[in-house]
């Protein structure tokens, strides 16, 4: 009886293990009523997807509740909710009220966050978080939905999340970025379906639009041509009486992805890639300058491929032009001829275009391309209209009235816009082809003698002009091609505002010098302050550096290079005309004792990232691929927001096509940041490029010039000193003194293996630009860095006759050697 007795409680036992365990199984993606999590205790997704728990940001105590990737090796938040209101220590706890509210609960019992209270009675609420990322509060009773997360975004939207708004209750759902990357709070740019008009994505900073992706058209967002149909999800834009709003769904649930606003304001599309186990931008819609909202002002269109951007449409003028010679294009164009609302007023196209601001729109879904066309006649207010939907052959309408503004023109992709203008404007360039046949086919053989003429004349006096080396210099490296202001593709500004501007090119007014020649600052009428880059004749640049900068930069528009506003030809006399920056140049900090302790780690770092984002587009983003070759501290400029500018393209150089490397005999450059392949070789490519970047990193980190650097234990330069360093796991001595109370030590780390991981000797082994971008924004392990350039052991005998290894980099004399041109 006993041995009974024992058997039946040993299986009791074991019925009670597997009831506790199969409830635990069961309950782990859940939280009941009256239910608390507390700090180091989570729920998990059904397929642990994705985990709920308190967290705290790299180099925080503040505890939030959030929502992370549970299968991702670093912790990426998806969803935080008490963003603002966070916990200062580890007692905080998750509760759920037996009315279904969601609580927040610090360590003395007071809620400092709670979710949104239902209004209907609860009997059994239950939280469940879903394998979407959805936290959803349900009642077991009725299967109701009572509160989710996807209702309250913070930065990131993922699949299945309804972005926009409900029109019935008013309810709108907007992201918000992130403070910085390391704090959570509501930062200041957010991203919205913007409702007024005809809806359409805005980004704004603050209230201010910064970008805007503009209306849906059927297909996409009228500005977003590289958002296609693809493979990994599909999208789409419900917009009814009931509600409007972006929604996108995985088409391989193996997929994550995810999209994300930025503490620097860009939306960006993301894929994790497991075998490289880092986040990898794949699609942002902010790809250049045209992208900033409303560069051009109102009737004027951008074009990324003309220089200057901004251009009046036809039809209309500048409505200052002498701004507009300065590239101050926020005043816009106005008509040529004013409108009269007569009858025979009319209606042009204009192809392939980002199609206007629609805030001041009005759309019908009903009508089609004719009938929009006869609506927009009859009212004298209605200044262009367009197909709504670009499906199916197109249909509905979309009105505009008022100014038109921030179009863009692409060179595929785009819509068109039918733009009122009057009769008189209509009928330029309009004539009977009949009669133009007539008259053209039997002058084409005149008017090609003739034009042969005055190109063999223009040749013959430009040639004439030339004699001497005047207006061009052959470098060995250079096509040897004559040019003409033609080429140039910029605003010509007359010597004379430019030497009123710099009031007669006074040392009171000059900057500094490089090889180019002598920089001033120059202030025009209007109060816009310029750089005025003067080439020198004893240049060691000359002229075809000159011709080399303008036709490069002129074509580039990024926030992290600096802008040309234009360039002066007056006989000998050739100038280019910048932007003015305030603060001048990174070198005039960090390698300055007293002014390096204004750059403190947060502005370095975004500094560095910066830097990284304008030589990416260089190498990648820009319509072409630019290898910089001089990258350097002194060529980065900082304006009055300490935003860096890369600048001087004077010997950068154009790839095409699948170019991927050249080779000069002509080395240029500045000793310290050429790659070796670069100075011994004169082989350049992004690599080259790469490793100048990686060089920078490691002087804005450390306060010191590579070139030049001395330490008392070894004679290697700052390469090799951070090399050794970071072999013995002390990295953190690099970093300069004035940064180490407010350094943030991982993202110093992670800096400077980046930067060694640049500087690699074999150009194959360094990371291209977008890895390196990525590597900085991410938590991600790195590939351990192998041996910098410049930099080999070197077996030496002491005095006692033993050998022992030390490092030596080759001297300047060796790398000189090779230099025919260094600077």
């Amino acid at each position: 009886m006993k041995k009974k007795e024992k058997f039946n409680k040993f299986w009791f036992c074991i019925i009670v293990v597997l009831c506790a365990i199969t409830t635990c199984t069961t309950a782990v993606d859940t939280i009941s009523a009256n239910q608390t999590i507390r700090d180091g205790e989570t729920i998990v997704s059904l397929q642990e997807t994705f985990e709920l728990g308190f967290f705290s940001p790299a180099n925080s105590t503040k505890r939030y509740v959030g929502i992370w990737y549970k299968r991702i090796s670093y912790k990426t938040i998806m969803w935080v909710a008490n963003r603002d209101t966070p916990l200062m220590n580890t007692s905080g706890e998750l509760f759920l009220t037996p009315q279904g509210i969601l609580e927040i609960r610090n360590g003395t019992g007071d809620v400092i966050w709670s979710s949104m209270n239902s209004s209907t009675s609860v009997s059994k609420p239950v939280g469940q978080l879903l394998d979407s990322g959805n936290l959803v509060i349900t009642d077991g009773g009725s299967g109701n939905l009572i509160w989710q997360s996807f209702n309250y975004p913070t930065d990131t939207f993922v699949p299945g999340m309804k972005f926009g708004k409900d029109l019935v209750t008013g309810f709108e759902r907007h992201f918000t970025s992130w403070k910085d990357e390391n704090d959570p709070s509501s930062g200041e740019f957010t991203v919205w379906i913007n409702v007024q008009g005809y809806p359409q994505l805005i980004v704004r900073d603050g209230d201010i639009i910064r970008y805007r992706a503009g209306p849906w058209n059927g297909e996409r967002f009228s500005g977003e041509p590289s958002l296609r149909p693809n493979s990994i999800y599909r999208f789409g834009f419900v917009l009814d009486q009931r509600e409007m709003y972006y929604q996108f769904d995985l088409s391989d649930n193996s997929v994550i992805t995810r999209v994300i606003i930025r503490p620097t304001g860009n939306f960006e599309r993301l894929l994790w890639i497991d075998s490289r186990q880092e986040w990898l931008l794949y699609l942002t819609p902010q790809t250049d300058n045209c992208d900033r909202y409303a560069l051009c002002g109102s009737f004027a269109s951008c074009n990324i491929n003309n220089s200057p951007n901004c251009g009046c449409l036809q039809g209309f003028e500048p409505t200052s032009p002498d701004q507009w010679k300065v590239a101050d294009w926020s005043q816009g164009c106005k008509r040529s001829t004013p409108l009269d609302c007569g009858p025979d007023e009319g209606f042009r196209r204009y192809s392939s275009i980002k199609l206007p601001d629609t805030q001041q729109s009005r759309f019908n879904q009903s009508l089609n391309l004719d009938e929009c066309e006869r609506v927009c006649k009859a009212n004298c207010s209605c200044s262009a209209y367009a197909t709504q939907n670009v499906t199916n052959g197109g249909s509905g309408c979309l009105l505009w009235f008022g100014d038109l503004i921030d179009i863009k023109t692409f060179s595929e992709s785009g819509q068109d816009l039918y733009i009122r203008m009057p009769a008189s404007e209509l009928a330029k360039g309009k004539g009977s082809n009949r009669k133009m046949v007539k008259i053209i086919v039997p002058s084409i053989s005149v008017v090609l003698v003739i034009l042969l003429s005055i190109c063999l004349f223009y040749r013959f006096k430009k040639r004439k002009a030339m004699q001497g080396g005047t207006l061009e210099e052959d470098d060995g490296d250079d096509d040897g091609n004559e040019y003409s202001k033609d080429d140039l593709e910029l605003p010509l500004i007359d010597f004379s505002i430019l030497r009123k501007a710099t009031d007669n090119f006074s040392e009171n007014n000059k900057l500094g010098e490089g090889g180019f020649g002598p920089v001033y600052k120059g202030v025009f009428e209007k109060g816009q302050e310029v750089a005025v880059k003067r080439l020198s004749k004893t240049s060691t640049q000359g002229l075809s550096e000159f011709k080399n900068e303008v036709i490069t930069i002129s074509k580039l528009q990024h926030r992290n290079l600096v802008r040309l506003l234009g360039c002066c030809i007056k006989g000998a006399e050739k100038m280019l005309v910048y932007e003015y920056m305030s603060n001048k140049g990174l070198d005039s900090f960090i390698f300055d004792e007293n002014k390096s302790k204004e750059l403190d780690w947060p502005t370095r770092f975004r500094i560095i990232k910066g830097i990284a984002r304008g030589l990416l587009y260089l190498h990648q983003d820009s319509r072409l691929t630019i290898i910089h070759r001089d990258l350097k501290v002194s060529n980065i400029l900082l304006d009055h927001d300490m935003i860096p500018k890369i600048s001087d393209f004077g010997i950068s150089r154009t790839f095409e096509g699948n170019q991927t490397e050249a080779n000069t005999n002509r080395v240029v450059g500045t000793y310290g940041y050429m790659a070796p392949e670069y100075a011994g070789d004169g082989i350049f490519s992004m690599k080259s490029d790469v490793f100048s970047f990686g060089v920078l990193v490691l002087e804005i980190i450390s306060g010191k010039r590579n070139r030049g650097f001395f330490h008392t234990e070894h004679n290697n330069n700052l390469i090799g000193h951070a090399w050794g360093l970071h072999k013995e796991g002390k990295s953190r001595e690099l970093v300069a003194e004035s940064l180490l109370k407010s350094m943030n030590e991982s993202e110093v780390l992670r800096s400077i293996h980046v930067a060694l991981l640049c500087v690699q000797q074999r150009s194959e082994d360094r990371p291209t630009m977008a890895s390196a971008v990525l590597m900085f924004g991410s938590e991600g392990a790195l590939l351990p860095p192998k041996q910098p350039g410049f930099f080999h052991e070197k077996a030496t005998t002491d005095n006692s006759g033993s050998t022992s290894s030390t490092h030596e980099i080759n001297s300047t004399n060796e790398l000189t050697i090779t230099m025919l041109n260094a600077r």
